[in-house]
């Protein structure tokens, strides 16, 4: 079914656009990759209502994804390596904010500074190149990770304070050069770009 949906809009494309196949394929991967998230969503939302972690779920993944969205983080290698990856961390943790396991939340600062000294963390197909953009990713990343803090720090609400963690401490890991190296990931593309450039 992927595979017939994402030749027909590809086909579609070429029909109205006169791209390259370089063209054709950076906007077939894009394609798969949104097909594949929505597909990941549906199945978590699916398993989150039949456990009753629904509000815990939405709630973690808008602060997750807002976060993620300036500090991005690694894509893993393959479909299948993404799937072992997100489902169960999609389903675990809203699991563990329902149980309002967490007694202290400075636990937070720690990851927090992990998010200050590696945010942004770029990949091999889509490296942060421009200094300007990697630097006000990382003064949001950084913005929004004490943002967070405060609030989780301030509130009384203990789903909002454990979604909030919960997502620092996500975004954090996904960051990290270790976390790369163990899923078999170049770490800093950007550089190595950079390299290129400067031999040509």
């Amino acid at each position: 079914m992927k595979e017939v949906l994402l030749n027909n809009i590809t086909n579609k494309i070429k029909d109205y656009y006169h791209y390259d196949d370089k063209k054709i394929s950076e906007i077939r991967y894009g394609l798969e990759t949104i097909y594949l998230s929505i597909v990941k969503l549906l199945i978590v939302f699916i398993v989150s209502i039949f456990i009753h972690t629904f509000k815990e779920l939405c709630i973690f993944y808008i602060s997750y994804a807002l976060l993620r969205l300036f500090a991005f983080g690694l894509h893993a290698k393959n479909s299948l390596q993404c799937w072992l990856l997100t489902i169960p961390t999609f389903i675990l943790i809203p699991y563990l904010i329902k149980q309002n396991i967490i007694n202290n939340y400075y636990i937070a600062i720690p990851f927090i500074l992990l998010i200050i000294i590696y945010a942004p963390s770029d990949t091999e197909k889509r490296p942060l190149i421009n200094i300007k953009k990697r630097t006000i990713y990382k003064v949001l990343s950084i913005l929004i990770s004490i943002i967070y803090f405060l609030i989780i720090i301030l509130s009384n609400n203990h789903l909002i304070k454990d979604s909030l963690l919960f997502s620092i401490i996500l975004e954090s890991l996904l960051i990290l050069p270790i976390s790369y190296k163990l899923l078999g990931l170049k770490y800093a593309n950007y550089k190595r770009y950079r390299r290129k450039e400067v031999t040509k």
